[in-house]
């Protein structure tokens, strides 16, 4: 995910996928006349064409791979580390650059008359209990002036570019960097949201909540955003959550090759136009190219021997070892060739 600002990107990390999600939008308090939405016809006409032309004239910087003039016209927190938005700039610029773009939202967050920083700004727009209606949720906001701008770029690989603008010295400065592909492997968040559900019809458990995920991803133009059918996503993928999902702090134990291992993530992953499942596990051998490649196949056929359903919904299994001392060694088997 790429960084709105050292201040704005810390919501990411504090958002633990969904669970918090869920959490917040739950119910939906009156928001604080420090924070305040304008967008449709609550936002004046000469506010909506300033961000839509800021927003623009960004969106055609990122079509050319301008990366210095966006640098130029971010805000300092976000020019002193720009490497990320660079990163995302020339990975999609060749969807970027492939389509038409149209302007699906623009909302003025208005947190002005905040005397310090939000511990959690939140921002409701539009009509309460209307379908139209969304919120976004920052946590540790500055007061300011902001606004969110969502442009829906049509082409072979239709993607979504949202920006998030702050308002410095009277100008829109470019304050966070959102692509997002709108479909994987031709499928977009609708057709992983009716296979997420067929999968839990099965009774096939990892296979429905990854593709709930996915279908999640592929639906949100950014994560900190709340919408009616965002929100009917997210019930119905809770309540499909697998209770052996591991962590960090709750790795799961897979016996393979004589050996038990310690899996710490089990993550669904876009690679080119397939989703594919990615097993991290901790290995004591990950240094040893030779017995980490023997593990990791063994593994790959141990965990796929566990859920026999991932064979249905994945393209390949990445496994990677990583041991204590940070050495890390990856091994990639296509699903049709586990045997």
């Amino acid at each position: 995910m790429i960084r709105i600002s050292h201040v704005l990107c810390q919501f990411l990390r504090v958002l633990l996928r969904f669970g918090l999600f869920l959490l917040i939008v739950a119910t939906v308090p009156i928001p604080s006349p420090a924070q305040t939405c304008a967008t449709g016809s609550d936002l004046d006409a000469a506010s909506k064409s300033a961000i839509d032309s800021a927003a623009t004239q960004y969106l055609q910087m990122s079509k050319s791979g301008d990366v210095a003039g966006l640098k130029v016209n971010a805000i300092p927190q976000l020019a002193s580390d720009f490497e990320s938005i660079e990163q995302a700039v020339v990975t999609n610029k060749p969807y970027l650059a492939g389509g038409q773009a149209t302007i699906a939202g623009s909302y003025l967050l208005d947190a002005s008359q905040a005397k310090a920083p939000l511990p959690r700004a939140e921002f409701y727009c539009g009509i309460y209990n209307s379908q139209d209606r969304l919120a976004f949720f920052i946590p540790n906001l500055p007061p300011g002036r902001y606004a969110i701008v969502i442009q829906r770029v049509t082409g072979k690989d239709p993607i979504t570019l949202t920006l998030v603008l702050q308002n410095l010295g009277g100008a829109w400065k470019l304050a966070g960097y959102y692509p997002r592909l709108d479909s994987l492997g031709g499928h977009d968040g609708e057709w992983y949201l009716a296979k997420a559900r067929e999968y839990k019809v099965k009774g096939y458990a990892h296979d429905a909540w990854f593709y709930y995920l996915t279908a999640w991803d592929l639906t949100a133009p950014v994560n900190f955003m709340s919408t009616p059918q965002l929100d009917k996503i997210a019930d119905e993928m809770q309540a499909a959550r697998p209770s052996d999902l591991p962590s960090d702090s709750s790795p799961m134990s897979v016996s393979a090759n004589g050996k038990v291992f310690k899996i710490t993530e089990l993550a669904a992953v876009p690679v080119d136009n397939n989703l594919d499942l990615r097993i991290r596990y901790q290995n004591p051998d990950a240094g040893n190219s030779g017995v980490a490649f023997q593990d990791n196949i063994a593994l790959i056929k141990a965990v796929v021997a566990k859920y026999p359903e991932i064979r249905d919904g994945f393209n390949a299994i990445i496994v990677r070892a990583v041991d204590s001392s940070g050495h890390e060694y990856g091994s990639l088997l296509p699903v049709k060739d586990i045997k």
